[in-house]
């Protein structure tokens, strides 16, 4: 029995390790890259964000949203950490759940794959582009580069359309589409968003913790908490990752609301600045030792009060109008960063045209799929990486098997 794997990423190093199980299984893994694993060295900025110890409870999205679970229970985040153990991957978890390699290198999670995949039953294809693929009477006929491969079963894990400047693409979506299979709307998510706001460019590079609030036409929309980052185009870090999906997709006035001490109220924070009074600071460092001060002097300056103002000369309306500032600083937003920004693509192929037990398609027997190709799209923080663990070893499994 041969079983074709078409990418080299995540999901289908995974799903090729499964299927090299059943020993009468000749698996062969298909990347048109010169290298495996290109996508997952560049992940947690180099760091490689593997799982999270909650991905098995929730926080997946797409049309099918329970599609996911039955992967993520069979094969959850306590079962990847010790399948990587095995492989020779120490770990380390954060407070958060996300759990990164010991090394705090990318890279030590694409080698010990690399490494595993050494095996007799295992071949690896590097360079090989997949032009076409049809089903046939005895299984699939593959071709790319001059090349006609035969299979009995096939497992397209190419991936999806985010990250296109470390091979994202299309060609996973064609091919299954080829196949009889139907594809959503391709968005981009976990990713940066754009603001017509010209103050940020003062702010590149500050980070700030804080809660997010999407609003759409002044109703809230969708919020989160966690590290903010400024860029010279607007927002990003995880807390705008975590609510980017779904932003600027329908017309309307996009703000989002920012509190940059949520679990202090305002009256608090006044208290405190009126203590500032006291001192005799300029209303410019109103906010040292609460913000980056860069912030800090922004925000002061977006409530009317002039930094060179003596603080001891500020009112309680001028306090109360930073301290407004602080808790509710509303950015207008453009658009979301494109494909090449993003982490990881929201929408794919009609999940529910696929077994959620096996993988394989419902349309065409013996054609699996696995990863991000398919309609789920995980929360920021290892999420998205756990389903390509579990999505593909359930498709390499389930492939493998004689009665499939």
């Amino acid at each position: 029995m041969t079983i074709g794997i078409i990418g080299g990423g995540a999901s289908g190093m995974a799903a090729a390790l499964a299927a090299a199980e059943a020993h009468t299984a000749q698996v062969v893994l298909l990347e048109r890259q010169s290298r495996l694993g290109r996508k997952l060295q560049a992940t947690g900025n180099g760091r490689c964000n593997l799982t999270n110890l909650h991905a098995a409870e929730g926080g997946y999205h797409g049309d099918q949203p329970d599609f996911s679970r039955y992967a993520l229970e069979t094969f959850g985040p306590e079962e990847t950490l010790s399948w990587f153990r095995k492989l020779g991957l120490f770990t380390t978890a954060e407070d958060s759940g996300r759990v990164y390699p010991y090394s705090d290198q990318a890279n030590s999670v694409v080698d010990v794959l690399r490494f595993a995949l050494e095996k007799p039953n295992i071949r690896v294809k590097l360079g090989f582009e997949v032009q076409r693929g049809r089903k046939t009477a005895e299984g699939f006929l593959v071709e790319g580069g001059g090349e006609r491969l035969c299979f009995d079963r096939l497992i397209v894990a190419c991936g999806g359309l985010a990250g296109t400047k470390l091979g994202g693409g299309m060609s996973g979506y064609q091919l299954l589409r080829s196949l009889g299979h139907k594809c959503t709307r391709l968005r981009p998510a976990l990713v940066q968003l754009k603001t017509g706001w010209s103050g940020v460019v003062g702010l590149k590079g500050v980070r700030a913790n804080c809660r997010a609030q999407i609003l759409r036409n002044g109703d809230p929309f969708s919020e989160s908490e966690g590290e903010l980052q400024f860029t010279e185009y607007g927002l990003s870090g995880p807390v705008i990752f975590e609510i980017s999906r779904d932003v600027c997709r329908e017309p309307g006035e996009w703000v989002c609301r920012l509190d940059f001490i949520p679990h202090v109220s305002r009256e608090e924070l006044i208290s405190a600045l009126t203590a500032r009074r006291e001192t005799p600071l300029p209303a410019g460092e109103l906010l040292t030792g609460i913000l980056h001060n860069r912030l800090g002097r922004v925000l002061t300056q977006a409530a009317g009060v002039g930094l060179n103002r003596p603080a001891a000369q500020l009112d309680r309306g001028d306090l109360a109008r930073v301290a407004e500032a602080v808790k509710a600083f509303e950015v207008s937003l453009t658009e979301p960063m494109g494909m090449d920004s993003a982490q990881v693509t929201a929408g794919g192929i009609v999940t529910r045209e696929f077994c959620d037990r096996t993988m394989e398609s419902r349309l065409v027997p013996g054609l699996y799929a696995c990863g991000e190709v398919l309609d789920v799209d995980g929360d920021c923080g290892g999420y998205n990486l756990q389903w390509a663990w579990s999505s593909g070893r359930l498709a390499g499994l389930s492939a493998g098997r004689k009665d499939t």
